[in-house]
């Protein structure tokens, strides 16, 4: 899409190359999906609830839709991924001053829906693979007799589920799965969103599917999907879903649950029907983008790129890298020039927090101050870029080129 432009550096009359897309830009939302929506404008039903006509909800279809995708048996829409991880931690029985495993290499929204939840954080390091390191899971559900985990796929990284589950099996904890950027990924053939008692995805724009911002939750337990129903504020219209549990599960928590007004709306349902059609479609583009870029990255001196065992099929929207063996300058310099130059990459090594990237230890409410090593360390180097849907070969090989020019000029700082 986009062509590698040359030009004069303004002192030395250095040719650079210049990345002229980007990379922030997502793909265009579906027209059967603005037609949808406009329709709904026109028509001004909004609400996810309908009291006096006999019509479907478009979140009540995108409900069943999704939840027939994910392979479980129901699904609740949600305002954000933020909130199905609280509605599915409050389910799931956290109640305050329960303690929450957590990965340390995770976004805000993860803690900070353990804080909604009243609970306590507890951080487990990560590996060489920025996944959640299992033996630390081990250790530290031991000795702190913690009954719930948040696991998070982060950035798509998918840790060996199977010793994962045999740890949590073992110490009798209760999954929930962050599956906001694993949304169709999954490991030895076995979806992401299937392995934990309740799973959540995110529907933000920079995810799999875009509408801005909107949530999924499923699961296969019916007290769980019954009272995350009730949570996402159905009032006395949880009849209209159309995955969910029978009416008379609904009878064991309908007085019990607050109503938190958190549920997605038609609109945001419409917009994300059409997506998911050809959700399969754009992450098989996501895996040829990736596949094309990380090699052309793995060259530069510097940069290393993550192992990828053959167990996890994962859908890389963005791409991680490490930079190894450079002075807290050096990244930086390497970093402004790639920027100066079109190409915006996100440090989660930086002191303080910049846009969405984060990492624990600017998360000062988290009340665990367990120590997490590896993740001090792995962070330190640790880089993101995002890859939108319209990138080419030739916007690969400009990126690429790009990146290793900003490294030549980094390391002679």
């Amino acid at each position: 899409m986009n062509d590698a432009v040359r030009i004069d550096a303004a002192t030395e009359g250095v040719v650079r190359t210049r990345f002229l897309g980007d990379l922030s830009a997502p793909d265009p939302i579906p027209e059967e999906a603005i037609e949808t929506a406009v329709k709904l404008m026109r028509d001004g039903r909004l609400f996810r609830y309908g009291e006096d006509r006999n019509s479907l909800p478009e979140a009540a279809v995108l409900e069943e839709e999704f939840a027939a995708y994910a392979g479980r048996k129901y699904c609740v829409g949600l305002n954000s991924g933020g909130c199905a991880l609280f509605v599915a931690l409050r389910a799931a029985g956290v109640a305050p001053g329960d303690k929450v495993l957590m990965n340390a290499f995770t976004l805000a929204p993860v803690p900070g829906a353990v804080e909604h939840a009243g609970a306590e954080h507890v951080m487990v390091d990560i590996d060489e693979r920025t996944v959640i390191d299992v033996d630390d899971l081990d250790r530290k559900a031991a000795a702190t007799g913690a009954k719930f985990v948040m696991l998070s796929y982060m950035r798509g990284h998918i840790p060996d589920m199977d010793r994962v589950m045999q740890v949590c099996e073992r110490h009798g904890l209760i999954v929930i799965e962050d599956c906001a950027h694993t949304m169709g990924a999954g490991w030895n053939g076995r979806l992401t969103g299937t392995f934990g008692k309740v799973a959540c995805f995110s529907t933000q724009t920079f995810k799999h599917m875009n509408s801005g911002e909107g949530g999924l939750l499923v699961t296969d337990d019916e007290d769980i999907a019954a009272r995350a129903i009730l949570l996402s504020g159905s009032y006395m219209l949880y009849e209209q879903h159309r995955a969910r549990p029978p009416m008379d599960v609904f009878e064991r928590h309908k007085f019990t649950n607050p109503n938190c007004s958190m549920r997605m709306s038609n609109l945001v349902a419409a917009l994300l029907r059409p997506q998911l059609a050809e959700l399969d479609s754009r992450n098989a583009k996501w895996r040829t983008i990736y596949g094309q870029l990380a090699p052309l990255l793995d060259e530069i001196a510097h940069i290393q790129m993550p192992v990828r065992p053959g167990e996890e099929e994962f859908v890389p929207s963005s791409l991680q890298f490490f930079l190894h063996d450079l002075s807290d300058i050096q990244i930086a310099g390497f970093l402004e020039t790639a920027c100066e130059h079109g190409v915006h990459v996100k440090w989660f090594g930086v002191d303080n927090p910049v846009g969405f990237t984060s990492r624990h230890d600017h998360w000062r409410y988290v009340d665990d101050v367990a120590a997490v090593p590896a993740a001090d360390r792995i962070l330190h180097g640790l880089c993101d870029l995002r890859l939108p849907l319209w990138l080419e070969d030739q916007d690969c090989a400009t990126i690429a080129k790009v990146l290793s020019e900003a490294m030549a000029d980094a390391i002679t700082l």
